[in-house]
């Protein structure tokens, strides 16, 4: 119980201290017009509040990653507690705020327009079919698990054929609508049951005295799977998610102001780092270890941990609540990855999305292609997930640490993660079968030998980047 409780601390620090230190670094500029405003077309690019900013950017970055991936990653034992604070606190968090941060002063751009700003020209090519692959993924992740979340609720009325065309119908319209139609209106009262739920689970673990572990280097995974690199691919939202990076860009195009970017991107991490750290808890505590939990995800997968957990802690209604908030956050997130595809996609082939039409016929193919995914099976697809996440997590971080880089500024605080995680992104993929299968030791000296090479071009980059002189704040393409 001590470890859970000093690591919520120590999650809350980080934000009033290096999350400060974080902005302090970049330098905001309260004078400078926010694309809300200067690029405002009324469906993207529109300013609303920060409150309403902070828990649409919650609910955007969270889906089912900060509850399934923690149980998931709590088969490893309390040294999962570790990653989290670490994770969300220099890597994620550090992650979230550089991509909005430096959107906003290139007018709302994605992912793929600043890799190619900042990395050259190709990254703008293969970073754009990348997030469309990683958001066509997460997108059809996010509607798999609610379904299933909901049919296990409602199975003697309800079929899951049902469920899943009323998502899609949802999404589709929530990916059309103008951001404030429904995102906006409706998603600070999900933030609300969001956080409702995950405090209610938190609270019952403390005030039942549940026997969290305390913390511990050993892994306890059943199986034996090595910590790294799986650890830091199984929990991704909730310590570090390239899937964020996908999704500041929405928030980046309705930020009043540049001094409110703590609080909605590094903040939010922050409290999406507490939603985790209240789940792994549970799933380390309330199954007999281990063993126990493995068990219970192998009948049931995480959504059966889900529900076990929220019932046992917060009764039949408090539970049922609890799992209706869980339900919501994949939702949620479903469709702003969609909608975030269709914009990164517009923007890709210029073309303006004032007209419903424009938008339609871009996401519909989508959608297509994510119902046929829909058939294969769950667990294969969140590996796919979690590893292009995370190498979208990489590609941001290097994004981060060349604008640092080129603004004269620790670009150290980007650079570390990015180091770090481009060693474990590529010594998964070379050992995992969905990848190359090469033995762990082999696929260690190979990483390395890959991630020294890209630390070696990332500072030969930046260098000729310096002497070129790149405008940091260059307005990247007018929105007619």
């Amino acid at each position: 119980m001590v470890t859970f409780l000093v690591s919520i601390a120590l999650l809350i620090i980080g934000y009033f201290t290096y999350g400060k230190y974080v902005e302090k670094t970049f330098g905001v500029n309260t004078g400078r017009p926010t694309p809300a405003y200067s690029n405002q077309d009324n469906v993207d690019y529109l300013p609303m509040g920060q409150k309403k900013n902070a828990l649409i950017q919650l609910l955007n970055i969270a889906g089912v990653g900060p509850i399934f991936g923690p149980i998931l990653g709590a088969l490893y034992g309390p040294v999962a507690f570790l990653w989290i604070v670490l994770g969300a606190i220099f890597a994620g968090a550090v992650h979230d705020y550089l991509t909005g941060m430096i959107s906003i002063r290139n007018r709302g751009a994605h992912l793929p327009e600043l890799a190619g700003k900042f990395l050259g020209k190709v990254m703008k090519h293969v970073v754009n079919a990348f997030s469309i692959l990683l958001l066509v993924l997460v997108g059809t992740v996010f509607v798999t698990a609610p379904a299933d979340l909901l049919h296990s609720m409602t199975s003697s009325w309800l079929t899951l054929p049902v469920i899943l065309a009323a998502i899609f119908v949802y999404y589709l319209v929530a990916t059309l609508l103008p951001i404030d139609k429904i995102i906006g209106r409706f998603y600070p009262a999900f933030g609300a049951l969001l956080l409702i739920s995950a405090l209610g689970v938190g609270a019952g673990l403390v005030f039942t005295g549940a026997p969290i572990p305390e913390l511990s280097f050993t892994n306890m995974h059943p199986d034996n799977a090595p910590i790294f690199p799986l650890l830091f691919l199984t929990i991704s939202c909730g310590a570090l998610s390239g899937f964020h990076a996908t999704q500041t860009p929405i928030i980046s195009r309705t930020t009043q102001q540049e001094k409110q970017g703590r609080r909605i991107f590094y903040g939010m991490m922050i409290a999406e780092g507490v939603i985790a750290m209240i789940w792994a808890a549970a799933a380390m505590s309330l199954f007999n270890g281990s063993a126990g939990l493995n068990e219970v995800l192998a009948s049931g997968g995480p959504a059966a941990v889900v529900s076990e957990v929220s019932k046992s802690m917060l009764g039949a209604v408090g539970g049922t609540l609890a799992v209706l908030g869980v339900i919501v956050l994949p939702i949620t997130s479903g469709d702003t990855a969609f909608r975030s595809a269709r914009m990164i996609i517009a923007d890709y082939i210029n073309v303006t999305q004032k007209k419903v039409a424009n938008r339609l016929w871009i996401a519909v193919p989508m959608f297509v292609i994510s119902f046929m995914l829909t058939k294969i099976d769950f667990t294969l697809l969140w590996r796919y997930f979690s590893w292009a996440n995370q190498s979208t997590a990489v590609i941001a971080l290097w994004v981060g640490a060349t604008y640092l880089f080129l603004s004269r500024k620790n670009y150290w605080i980007a650079a570390v993660p990015a180091t770090f995680m481009t060693m474990a992104t590529f010594s998964y993929i070379l050992n995992a079968d969905i990848g190359f299968n090469l033995p762990m030791n082999v696929s260690y000296i190979i990483a390395a030998l890959i991630t020294v090479g890209i630390v070696a071009a990332f500072f030969n980059h930046a260098r000729r980047s310096l002497q070129r002189n790149i405008p940091l704040e260059e307005e990247w393409r007018d929105i007619a």
